[in-house]
């Protein structure tokens, strides 16, 4: 049975029992602390929860998930992938563990002929809580299992909460016994490889408050009303349907590994390691496929860096497999041809996807071929050295400078029979983190615990006016204040504050949140965030600047109209930019993300070049001929289905409802999906001023704009500054460029010049820095301390001339001086100094001590630094005093 008429069937099966098909959500969890759909409940949390109340009383869908804490496993088991689908269905306090169990076994055991999935019944074991007696009972009176067949497990396994304060409560599990030939019999309690879980029932029915971990918990009493959420492993059911050994090997995963084997020349099954290394490019292309599919792209980031960590050690097991080349337009094709009729969206957005793919493959390969040797090297180097440990630098400098993460260069050293210093990468990698958010502000408030927004949500949906309103007349239907529901908040307090009407935009869409006022009587609010914490509810973190706010007054919010007026030029001008974009580019020239705020918008598409000045130009043009041309603006809401039939697009990777909102710019000149607040006509946007193009990634690119009246400041800056240099430099303004490049031509000569006097008056130098040379143990010392250098590159070049004059004799160069304003130290040895012990890398180290500092190299040649000018006495005398021993 093919894993689509699996899934089919069982969409049929309940929905034909008065289940809502619900559609699969994205693989990008809309929950903030999750950055995946890591299960099928995921999208169903807010209703389970009872945060936002349930569209309909029950439901079925399959689910697409990433999960990657077991990614290390993918490949060496039957059952671990990092892209799976759950199947399930869910009562909203409607049926209950009777009406589950009759479901699930029903569909199990009703006959392929009949709908069902054929399962027999003696090979068919189920796990119930180890106190739930009720659920033990309907199993005997439902399914007829005998009692021996029905086994009770603890909390780890048969009880579910979702690690917060909440509904929780047991689950019943049902697992396929694959026969005698995979382990031992005695049921899932005894071997859960031979028995393979395939259905998870889960009885939500008590409220839990103190949750500290999976087993530990309180027990408040019995929710007020019950849920029922399954989970079926599609996966898991098709390999057992499909009689093959595991997930690797269904219909949806297959092809891609059998076209590993082609291109490797490698035959599947013949080699253990080989297997796994098919078996992973297989599911690691599948997930990436999907999660391109729901526009995540390679970054160094969050969701990125997953999604590059896959394709990665995707390439990586094709090296290992013998594949110096590229090979993913033959994997992904592979990939997508098995999952379109599933998933139509893979085939549709398919030529975006392979830009993605291929541009990090290339990058990659490059990557490989630079790193790997690197990484040989120090390998080399540690078994010589006799360490089992390679060096915590040497991974940094691998991840850091060459794009290798950790966690390949954590594989290719266990295959070289070596550990990796974790501590010392991990202290660099902080280091690292630590210097990059120094400045960084944090922009917003946190928001507070989800549960708690469950009462104000439960009071309907917040209304949005402000597409036509800029101030809206409401009432304050609840506050919080340091995440905690109040009766009120008074002045000089930061609050969130919730409305029931609201003419404030909350952050989305790549829109940033309006600014401006909340005002009542007798309190006024400043607004410095809005937000929206679950679907449906707006929330506006306020400051209160005056007076006292409660609970049930009347309040106004205010749209600050300058600021709104700016924002609506930004996000109409980003579409004008996008248009533009894809006329000039193609459509391939697709938006991957946005930010737009009052004056400013940046837009990332997918390309993997930069634009030239005349391209970057022809972009801004067309753009402002469609500011000129007037064009208008209008509005409209639709069915999806019938704003896509229209053309309308739907960015890449964006999540919407059953219900859009259709932006036109001049009818079909640009008709996109889009929730933002816009201008009434295109002149409205002012002007378009391109001010930046640069790279996010080697498949995207951003431009940034400022349109309106930043537009026209950065011009007349411009102007300014232009009218500056012809005044300047006596040239009218289209002379410019001649006379700069004129002047930039003599600089250049000039500095030449400089460099070849400061170049012979350090030659000049070092027959006197010879000739001072002392008898010192058994080597000739040069320790000298120079007046400041321009640069430590001086002083290295000196050290080193003064060791070539000394010749072949046993010599040791240590010069300090201060360059860039602190203390700089080098040494050289020549081979036969070193032959006598001496060593510039330890030299320059109790240099650079003494300084303050540190530093070091090889044994020829060595440099360190410090902070302490005053010390460079003693740090040569440390050299005279170590070599003297």
């Amino acid at each position: 049975m093919q894993t689509a008429e699996i899934s089919r069937r069982y969409i049929d099966f309940f929905a034909e029992r008065g289940h809502t098909v619900v559609p699969s959500a994205s693989l990008v969890s809309d929950d903030p602390t999750l950055l995946f759909t890591v299960a099928g409940m995921v999208p169903f949390v807010p209703y389970l929860t009872g945060v936002v109340p349930a569209p309909y009383p029950r439901a079925v869908d399959v689910q697409k998930c990433i999960r990657t804490n077991d990614i290390e496993e993918v490949g060496k088991t039957a059952r671990h992938g990092t892209f799976f689908q759950m199947l399930g269905n869910w009562s909203f306090g409607d049926y209950f563990k009777e009406g589950a169990i009759e479901y699930a076994w029903d569909l199990l055991t009703r006959s392929e002929a009949d709908g069902g999935l054929g399962f027999a019944e003696r090979d068919l074991w189920v796990t119930v809580y180890e106190t739930d007696d009720e659920a033990a009972a309907l199993w005997q009176k439902i399914a007829g299992l005998p009692a021996e067949r029905i086994q009770r497990l603890g909390k780890e396994d048969n009880y579910w909460h979702t690690g917060q304060p909440g509904p929780g409560g047991p689950c019943s599990e049902i697992y396929f016994d694959r026969g005698p030939k995979y382990g031992r019999d005695g049921g899932p309690a005894v071997d859960d490889n031979r028995f393979t879980e395939i259905w998870n029932l889960v009885f939500m029915q008590e409220l839990l408050s103190e949750v500290r971990t999976k087993t530990d918990f309180d027990v408040v009493g019995p929710l007020p009303k019950k849920n029922i959420d399954t989970g079926m492993g599609l996966e898991r059911v098709a390999f057992i349907k499909q009689g093959v050994e595991n997930m690797y090997e269904i219909d949806q995963v297959r092809p891609v590994l059998d076209r590993a084997a082609e291109i490797s020349g490698r035959r599947y099954g013949a080699e253990h390691e080989d297997d796994v290394r098919m078996r992973i490019i297989a599911d690691h292309v599948r997930s990436s496929l999907m999660l391109m599919s729901d526009g995540v792209t390679p970054s160094n980031e969050g969701r990125g860096y997953i999604l590059r960590r896959l394709l990665r050690r995707s390439i990586r097991a094709m090296r290992l497999l013998g594949v110096e080349g590229p090979s993913f337009s033959e994997l992904f094709a592979a990939s997508r041809d098995a999952m379109q009729s599933a998933y139509p969206e893979v085939s549709r957005d398919y030529a975006h996807i392979e830009q993605l793919a291929l541009g990090e493959e290339d990058t990659f390969l490059r990557t490989l071929a630079s790193g790997t040797s690197i990484l040989d090297v120090a390998v080399a180097k540690t078994k010589q050295q006799g360490s089992p440990e390679l060096a915590g630098d040497t991974a940094f400098l691998l991840h850091d400078t060459y794009g290798f993460p950790i966690e390949l260069t954590l594989e290719m050293a266990d295959e070289a029979g070596l550990a990796v210093d974790r501590t010392e990468f991990d202290r660099l990698m902080h280091e690292q983190r630590s210097r990059a958010k120094a400045d960084a502000k944090s922009k917003k408030k946190v928001l507070a615990d989800l549960s708690v927004y469950a009462d104000f949500r439960a009071k309907g949906e917040t209304v949005f006016t402000g597409y036509t309103e800029l101030a809206t007349e409401s009432s304050v239907l609840g506050l919080l204040v340091d995440g905690q529901p109040v009766a009120r908040a008074t002045a000089g307090q930061t609050a969130e504050v919730i409305l029931a009407e609201t003419a404030l935009y909350a952050e989305s869409g790549g829109q940033a949140p309006d600014q401006g006022r909340i005002v009542g009587d007798g309190f006024e609010l400043e607004v410095l965030d809005v937000q929206k914490p679950v679907k449906g509810l707006i929330s506006h973190t306020v400051k209160v600047t005056s007076g006292e706010v409660g609970v049930g007054v009347s309040a106004t919010s205010l749209v600050d109209e300058h600021y709104r007026r700016g924002a609506t030029q930004a996000h109409s001008g980003t579409h004008l930019v996008h248009a533009a974009l894809r006329q000039v580019l193609g459509p391939n020239a697709h938006q991957s993300g946005s930010f737009n705020k009052a004056g400013y918008l940046r837009l990332d598409f997918g390309w993997n070049k930069a634009l030239s000045a005349e391209t970057r130009s022809e972009i801004e043009e067309i753009a402002n001929v469609a500011v000129r041309d007037n064009l208008e603006v209008v509005t409209r809401e639709l069915p999806l289905d019938e704003a896509k039939a229209l053309g309308a697009m739907a960015l890449f990777g964006e999540k919407y409802g059953d219900v859009v909102r259709v932006v036109d710019i001049g009818g079909p000149w640009s008709r996109e999906l889009c929730a933002g607040t816009h201008v009434r006509t295109s002149a409205e946007v002012g002007m378009v001023n391109i001010i930046g193009e640069s790279s996010v990634g080697a498949t995207n690119r951003r431009v940034e704009s400022l349109v309106g009246l930043e537009a026209f400041r950065r011009f007349a800056a411009e102007r300014a500054l232009v009218n500056e240099l012809t005044s300047t430099l006596k040239a009218r303004p289209e002379q410019l460029v001649e006379r700069v490049g004129e002047l930039v031509t003599n600089l250049k000569s000039a500095e030449k010049k400089i460099q070849a006097f400061e170049a012979k008056a350090l030659n000049d130098r070092v027959p006197a820095l010879a000739e001072r040379a002392q008898r010192v143990g058994e080597v000739l010392l040069v320790a000298e301390q120079l007046d400041a250098l321009g640069s430590a590159d001086e002083l290295r070049q000196l050290a080193l001339a003064v060791r070539g004059q000394l010749g072949d004799r046993a010599s040791v160069v240590a010069l300090a001086a201060e360059a860039g304003g602190k203390p700089v130290a080098v040494a050289a040895t020549s081979p036969a100094a070193r032959d006598a012990g001496a060593n510039a890398g330890a030299l320059v180290k109790l240099m650079a001590t003494t300084l303050g500092g540190g530093g070091g190299g090889k044994p020829d040649f060595a440099q360190g630094g410090g902070t302490d000018a005053a010390a460079i006495p003693a740090a040569l005398e440390a050299v005279r005093a170590e070599l003297g021993r």
